[in-house]
């Protein structure tokens, strides 16, 4: 990693796992698409893991999940990665992106964007007023560079843009092309280089504010991301991100594995309505209780410790920080999460357990 990146608050999975990349490009005998920096086979181990390379898992879905994703985005079909908040949706599409074509950085948000021009191209004023439309007065959208330049487009929260928005993609995702209107000749059409191809994301709680329509279903290929089904791969996922949340912030603390253990099975079994001993308890209505929150409270335990407890995470903080997860804009959820410490935690031994536990009144 660059000096200059060091000094960025997150680089793109590119940028910090380059060493990676560049040991599997080394190392890849297998055939590379068109446009694709690596084979699917190096792609998906990039992504799952090449113990043998020193490449970690970076990813935890269901059995075939992944490979079906790849070889979709080969055949040239469109994905959609859909599911509940915090599931890494967007982590995965970053990581494939990264991999693919080695530039996770190109990404439309669909909450963001009001207009075609915001998507596909718009003009230089200046350029405009002197020249006419011309090609040096387009000013490139991040679609238009994607097919432009042969890349991974990255459309995070699709339902989140207008109608009318999405369904301007099915010209580009059937024909792979862009009409320029205001262009005569050659430089009226734009062909879709090899490797050009779209991953979209959307979760399931925004599901409905602006319906796909179903021709727009029919060029995309689904893939439901669940929550991490196995706590101790889980845990394993905190732990390891919540290491780069505290590198990044320069500190040097050693996540206490108990209550890292404590907090994800929580989460876990709040989330899930269900203990770990296959009893059944509430699950709570008004938040996600993801993976990716899970991270956000353990790494703000860590932050305390860093500031308030000599590096020492403490269980007893544990209940202070969860409060703004699991609370939100439920009123009930206040009930089950007491209802939960009374019939589960409260007949746990374990001392961190009691310790969290002692902490009830805080609810």
């Amino acid at each position: 990693m660059s000096e200059s990146s060091k000094k960025v608050q997150r680089v793109p999975a590119e940028v910090r796992f380059a060493e990676e990349l560049r040991r599997l490009a080394e190392t890849d005998s297998h055939e590379v698409p068109p446009g694709w920096r690596l084979s699917p086979i190096a792609v998906e181990r990039f992504i799952d893991g090449a113990p043998e390379l020193g490449i970690a898992r970076k990813f935890v879905g269901e059995s075939g999940q992944l490979r079906r994703t790849i070889i979709s985005l080969c055949a040239n079909r469109s994905c959609l990665l859909t599911g509940e908040p915090g599931t890494a949706k967007s982590w995965l599409s970053e990581l494939l992106a990264a991999a693919i074509c080695g530039n996770s950085t190109l990404t439309i948000q669909g909450n963001a964007i009001s207009s075609l021009q915001q998507m596909l191209y718009s003009w230089n004023p200046g350029v405009l007023a002197q020249h006419g439309p011309c090609p040096e007065a387009l000013v490139p959208g991040p679609l238009y560079r994607a097919m432009q330049t042969g890349q991974l487009l990255r459309f995070e929260e699709l339902t989140r843009c207008p109608l009318s928005l999405q369904d301007s993609l099915l010209a580009v995702l059937s024909e792979r092309i862009i009409l320029i209107p205001e262009l005569a000749g050659e430089h009226g059409i734009l062909y879709a280089r090899p490797g050009f191809n779209l991953i979209a994301t959307s979760n399931n709680v925004d599901e409905g504010i602006h319906s796909m329509s179903a021709a727009l279903k029919r060029r995309l290929s689904f893939e439901t991301i669940r929550p991490i089904a196995r706590i101790e791969d889980e845990i394993g996922v905190v732990q390891t991100e919540l290491r780069q949340l505290n590198s990044n912030l320069g500190l040097n603390i050693e996540p206490d594995a108990d209550i890292i253990e404590v907090l994800v099975t929580l989460f876990h079994e709040l989330r899930s309505g269900q203990s770990l001993d296959g009893r059944s308890t509430h699950r709570m209505a008004g938040a996600a209780l993801s993976t990716a929150e899970a991270i956000h409270v353990a790494h703000a335990m860590c932050v305390h410790a860093h500031y308030y407890s000599n590096d020492q995470m403490r269980a007893e903080d544990l209940v202070h920080f969860i409060i703004g997860t699991a609370l939100k804009d439920k009123p009930e959820d206040r009930r089950r999460l007491k209802y939960y410490f009374d019939s589960e935690i409260s007949q746990r031994q374990d001392a961190k357990w009691q310790q969290v536990y002692a902490q009830r009144h805080l609810l």
